[in-house]
């Protein structure tokens, strides 16, 4: 402060994954904001990742909508929530209430959740409400409510410090959920042992005790064997069963269907028979077990299947309520769980209700809505082919981008380009959704908005806003109250602020519940200033608001008889079978530090170091079969169509499958983007997709020409070309790359998207083989850089990029177009480290100066010290320097 005063810390949640770290931010002049782990907040305990960490890099008001539009028109609210309320009551008239519906998003607080599920499920009168997290946790919610009578994770992250065992079961924590991963890692030291199933050797599959390199959606055959087995060691828990358990001579029974022989299980699955052994004594042995489930699991058409497989292991075994012992659903937004609770789904009621008939009068009851929704809307997939085909004529988007991240994303955007009124309410002005939007409404981003979130652990967490709301953007919930005014609901959606919204919403959990798990009865009644000072805490929550870490720890669950159902399942394989026009399996997922569709982390520099580009990730034999080599621009094609990605060949990819990252956009790479690849298949119970397994082939792009262009302004797409380009921010500047076939029309494109030049032109061309390099400086600044070639290399890119972030000197002018420094290159290499910017070179440099160990590498370059999701890749560089001096000696 200008008076020197101290600004005070204001706590909130990070607005991530779902592991719901707390987080410290000071605020300084300017929006600037500096970030810290928030020490008292039991999820993190002050720990946070690379993209927590560089929160402060994104909370600037570069690319936000801060006016409602129609079309490209600025509107005041009053007008723009009147369209919205007129178009919405105009098509409910005409085509009955199920032709809207609302597709919201796990980046809602729940107030804001809670609000839209009472318009549109109460009020509206239509079940079709569904969300993102359907794309993510659907699979594990149905599984959940199968076994244990509702959706309830049972553990907490307590018992990953208590475990003695850990199962990555499609849970790439390393890189996903970093903060836990951190935890789990300390916990080695006493002995904890992990392992790890995942296709591929990820970076948590790296590190672990074991890997089982699973085949294509064998997790089912994988699970019924390990049940199998411990039923014959008579390593399952008879009395607990007996007391606690239904179904169990069922799934006796399903399992006789087939052999279980570790034989014939490791066969079917892919593995080594010996490491099947292993992982079966490790559980056997192991009555402090944990298996953490996520996207490898629950993306898939047999995804629930899946879930409950995994849980039917615990429950034979009683490994579940206690300290220690429990299958663990994480989840992957920070808010999937509040969407869970508050009904968010397009197949519950609020309150972990469902559309039975005494749940829907009981719904009714409460909100005074007598034409509450009788009937489940439509889920994700669903909802938007009958956005495509007209049955539904207006929606509203809330948060969330599916023009990127629905899987055959192609159609998506057909259905919105169709469809007659498209809502999107979002923070950001330009997001591949956003284009479709008729209206669109400024909401508040994270720093400004105030409310709660649920993590893994069902730990109610408070954001608190940092900022006051910019231009006309309004909070979510508030967003959609006016609407529901509009529409003539008013007295029902009449709060003055979220505290008023989170008292109505724990008074409905508490209402005429006798039986429900979710009751948030302690929470009601809170005064504006419990509510501003609210700490952390896990439901349910009674009168003493201590909250509840475990469930189940009596062995009573939520079903009618109060015990648990274990449920046959069958593995059935993948979904859709590769055959000789696509013989590799696509797998696709997140990346270490990116997020979603990187409309948030896309603005932080730092987070683009790592993997600046999309990618696809081939095993060598399956490249070379193909003429793929290393670093290459390359095709991946499936029956849904084509993207263009660099090749990066790894032993760490299982042959025949092919990995590619989710997180690219049309604003950033729009033949990068992976969803368009991925065809809607779903589960039957649950309509989660299948993002794992996707029939495709690769081959080299081969083009004839590329370049990179370097600018101190960020550019517009270029248009008018099948130009393959990919944006990559800097801290200065930003860097294209592009690449084509030759075609004019594509130089053409690249003439009118560089415009006019800026300030003094250095320049060097050749016109017999189209090689251009060009300089622009104004005074000492560099303000662009062009190269283009034809054929050999292209110069490295880094010297350049940092002459962005100062004064360009009288030698370096001389070089320039050369592309290299007039002094000695210092390469630092990719980068490993994002938090503290520290390159493979000067990692491998540590190492060949006696740094043993990860600790040793973090003493001497500071890297794997912050959020360590670095940690395994600096182990990797570790081990295959030491392997590369060890065949040298030899040598």
């Amino acid at each position: 402060m200008a008076d020197g005063s101290l600004v005070p810390a204001v706590k909130t949640t990070c607005p991530y994954c779902g592991v719901g770290c707390g987080v410290s931010g000071v605020v300084a002049q300017a929006r600037s904001l500096a970030v810290s782990g928030d020490v008292a907040h039991p999820a993190n305990e002050g720990r946070l990742c690379s993209k927590g960490s560089t929160l402060g890099a994104t909370v600037g008001l570069e690319g936000r909508l801060l006016s409602p539009m129609i079309g490209e028109r600025e509107v005041g609210w009053s007008e723009a929530a009147g369209l919205v309320a007129r178009r919405f009551s105009q098509t409910i008239a005409r085509y009955g209430p199920d032709s809207v519906a609302f597709y919201v998003s796990g980046q809602l607080l729940t107030e804001d959740y809670y609000v839209a599920n009472k318009l549109m499920k109460g009020f509206i009168g239509s079940g079709n409400i569904d969300t993102n997290s359907r794309l993510c946790m659907a699979s594990a919610v149905a599984a959940h409510k199968q076994a244990f009578g509702a959706d309830l994770a049972p553990g907490c992250y307590e018992d990953l410090d208590l475990a003695d065992l850990v199962v990555f079961s499609g849970h790439n924590a390393a890189w996903t959920h970093p903060v836990l991963f951190r935890r789990m890692e300390a916990q080695r030291a006493r002995g904890q042992k992990h392992v790890a199933i995942d296709p591929r050797r990820t970076d948590t599959a790296e590190v672990a005790d074991l890997h089982l390199a699973l085949a294509p959606q064998m997790d089912v055959r994988l699970w019924n064997g390990l049940l199998a087995d411990l039923i014959g060691r008579g390593a399952i828990d008879r009395s607990f069963i007996a007391e606690h358990v239904n179904g169990f001579a069922s799934v006796e029974a399903e399992l006789a269907q087939a052999d279980q022989s570790p034989a014939a299980v490791a066969a079917d699955c892919g593995l080594d028979l010996a490491d099947l052994q292993t992982f079966f004594q490790m559980f056997a042995d192991t009555p402090k077990t944990v298996s953490l489930f996520s996207m490898g699991a629950n993306q898939s058409a047999q995804g629930v299947a899946k879930g409950l497989a995994i849980l039917n292991a615990h429950l034979a075994t009683g490994r579940i309520g206690k300290p220690g012992a429990c299958p663990f659903s994480i989840t992957g937004q920070p808010n999937a769980m509040g969407g869970r609770e508050t009904g968010g789904m397009a197949n519950t009621l609020a309150g972990h209700m469902d559309f039975a008939p005494d749940d829907v009068a009981r719904v009714a009851r409460f909100w005074g809505a007598p034409k509450t929704s009788p009937k489940p809307g439509l889920k994700a997939v669903d909802m938007f082919e009958a956005v495509h085909d007209g049955r539904i004529k207006a929606i509203w988007v809330m948060a969330t981008n599916p023009a990127v991240s629905m899987p055959d994303a192609g159609r998506v955007r057909e259905a919105l380009a169709k469809c007659p009124f498209v809502v999107v309410s979002d923070c950001m002005a330009d997001t591949d959704t956003m284009a479709f939007a008729h209206v669109k409404l400024p909401a508040l981003a994270w720093g400004e908005k105030d409310g709660t979130v649920t993590n893994s652990e069902r730990r109610i967490s408070r954001q608190r806003a940092l900022f006051p709301a910019p231009g006309q953007a309004k909070a979510d919930w508030r967003i959609i109250a006016e609407v529901a005014d509009a529409m003539g609901f008013g007295d029902a959606f009449s709060w003055a602020r979220p505290a008023s919204v989170f008292r109505e919403w724990t008074r409905l959990t508490a209402f005429e519940n006798l039986s429900r798990t979710l009751n948030l009865s302690g929470l009601v009644g809170l005064s504006q200033a419990d509510y501003d000072e609210l700490a952390p805490v896990q439901w349910p929550v009674g009168a003493d608001r201590l909250g509840t870490p475990r469930l189940f720890t009596d062995g009573r669950f939520q079903t009618p008889d109060g015990r648990a159902n274990m449920m046959p399942v069958a593995s059935k394989g993948p979904a859709t079978a590769c055959d000789p026009a696509f013989p590799l399996s696509l797998n696709t997922g997140r990346i270490r530090d990116q997020w979603h569709t990187m409309t948030r982390t896309g603005l932080a520099a730092d987070l683009w170091r790592h993997a600046p580009e999309p990618f696809v990730e081939i095993h060598p034999e399956d490249a070379a079969a193909v003429g793929v080599t290393e670093g290459v621009l390359t095709r991946v094609q499936t029956v849904r169509g084509e993207a263009v990605a660099i090749a990066r060949l790894t032993d760490r990819q299982r042959r025949g499958g092919i990995f590619m990252p989710i997180h690219w956009t049309k604003a950033y790479a729009p033949s990068g983007r992976s969803n368009t690849l991925i065809a809607p298949s779903v589960d039957a119970t649950s309509g989660q997709p299948e993002f794992k397994h996707t029939p495709a082939w690769v081959r080299a792009y081969r083009e004839t020409w590329k370049g990179f262009l370097i600018d101190r302004r960020g550019f517009a797409q270029p248009e008018g070309a099948d130009l393959i380009w990919r944006r990559i921010p800097q801290t200065a500047c930003t860097l294209h790359e592009f690449a084509g076939r030759g075609d004019e029309d594509e130089r053409e494109a690249l003439r009118r998207w560089i415009g006019e030049p800026l300030g003094e032109l250095l320049s060097y061309g050749d016109p017999a083989t189209g090689a251009r390099r060009e300089a622009w400086i104004s005074g000492d600044r560099l303000e662009r850089v062009l190269f283009v070639a034809t054929g050999g290399a292209l110069p490295p890119r880094e010297w350049l990029v940092d002459l962005f972030e100062q004064n360009v000197p009288p030698a370096a002018r001389a070089t320039l177009l050369f592309g290299r420094p007039p002094g000695p290159v210092i390469d630092r290499g990719p980068t490993v480290c994002a938090c503290l910017k520290v390159g493979t070179r000067t990692i491998d440099d540590a190492v060949r100066g006696g740094a043993a160990s990860v600790e040793a590498i973090g003493a001497t370059t500071g890297a794997g010290t912050n959020c360590g999701s670095c940690r395994p890749e600096i182990a990797r560089r570790i081990a295959a320097l030491n392997m590369l001096k060890e065949t040298q000696d030899a040598a």
